[in-house]
C-alpha cells in the first residue's frame, strides 16, 4: 500500500532511542524528509547515519531540551528551516516519573513538564504552519496501563488525553487530524532498564498482563504512526489508540 508519504515533512521528538527512533526509521523509509530531536546529540547523529546507510533521506539533527520554552521555539524555527515547513508532528518524547504520595511540587512540575507542557508547546510552535496550508498531522503519546501506584507522568499523560480530543474536535475542519497512541511494553531503554530490568522480571509481567505473551518493538508502534500521519488516515481524529498486545483489556 502507498501510504503517500513521499516528500511529506515530519518533526520527532524523543527520536535519540526506542520508540522515537523507530518510528524516524519507519517514516524515512516511506520517504518523509524527517528531523529529529532530543538531548542526545551523538545518538540522534548515529541514527541519521545508519538511516542514511540504508538508503533512506538522512534525518535533520536538532540537538535540543524540550522541557524548556526558549529550546522549543528553537527546535521549532530550526526544523522549519531544515525542511521548509512541518506536515507531521510526532510528540514521543517522555519519561515514567514514580513518586510517593507526598511528593513535593518541584518533582510534580518536572514530571507535567516533560511528559505534557513540553507536547504542548512543540505542538503550538508548529500549529500555525499546519493551519495556513490547511493539512497537518498531529501524533502525541500517553499511557494504556491503570495505575496501581502514583506516577506523575501517568497524570501528565491523561492531560495529553483530554487536550488532544480537544484540538482534534477544533481542528478537524481545517484539514488537520489529532490523535494519541498508548504504547504498551515496547522494546526500549526506559522498559529494558528501568521498569523491568531482569529476564525474570519481564517474563513475569507478561505472564500477568499481556495475552499476546512478549514486549512489542518500536517499528509496531511506527508502523501505526505511519498510517495515522498519511493523507489515507484523513478520516481518523480524536482518538486513543492502544498497541499493547492486550494489555490495556486484561491488565490485573
Amino acid at each position: 500500500m502507498d501510504l503517500q508519504l513521499n516528500q511529506r515533512t515530519a518533526l520527532i521528538t524523543g527520536a535519540s532511542s526506542g520508540i522515537g527512533a523507530g518510528i524516524a526509521r519507519v517514516l524515512a523509509a516511506e520517504g518523509v524528509r524527517v528531523a529529529i530531536v532530543a538531548r542526545r546529540g551523538d545518538a540522534l547523529e548515529k541514527l541519521a547515519s545508519d538511516i542514511s546507510e540504508a538508503g533512506h533521506p538522512r534525518p535533520h539533527v536538532v540537538a535540543a531540551d524540550i522541557t524548556r520554552a526558549d529550546e522549543v521555539q528553537r527546535l521549532a524555527r530550526a526544523a522549519e528551516q531544515a525542511l521548509g515547513h512541518v506536515d507531521i508532528l510526532v510528540n514521543a518524547a517522555g519519561g515514567s516519573r514514580p513518586m510517593s504520595m507526598n511528593a513535593s511540587d518541584e518533582i510534580w512540575d518536572e514530571a507535567f513538564n516533560l511528559n505534557f507542557t513540553a507536547t504542548r508547546r512543540v505542538t503550538q510552535a508548529l500549529l500555525e504552519g499546519m493551519r495556513s496550508r490547511s493539512w497537518g498531522r498531529i501524533i502525541n503519546f500517553s499511557g494504556s496501563m491503570e495505575p496501581r501506584d502514583i506516577n506523575g507522568a501517568g497524570a501528565a499523560k491523561a492531560a495529553v488525553h483530554f487536550w488532544s480530543k480537544g484540538m482534534a474536535s477544533q481542528l478537524a475542519s481545517e484539514g488537520i487530524t489529532v490523535n494519541t497512541i498508548a504504547p504498551g511494553r515496547i522494546n526500549s531503554e526506559q522498559i529494558l532498564q528501568k521498569l523491568h530490568p531482569t529476564p525474570e522480571a519481564r517474563a513475569a509481567f507478561i505472564a500477568r498482563n499481556i495475552p499476546i505473551g512478549y514486549f512489542g518493538e518500536p517499528a509496531d508502534v511506527a508502523y501505526l504512526v505511519a498510517y495515522l500521519a498519511s493523507p489515507l488516515a484523513r478520516y481518523l481524529t480524536g482518538e486513543v489508540i492502544a498497541v499493547d498486545g492486550g494489555m490495556h483489556t486484561f491488565a490485573h
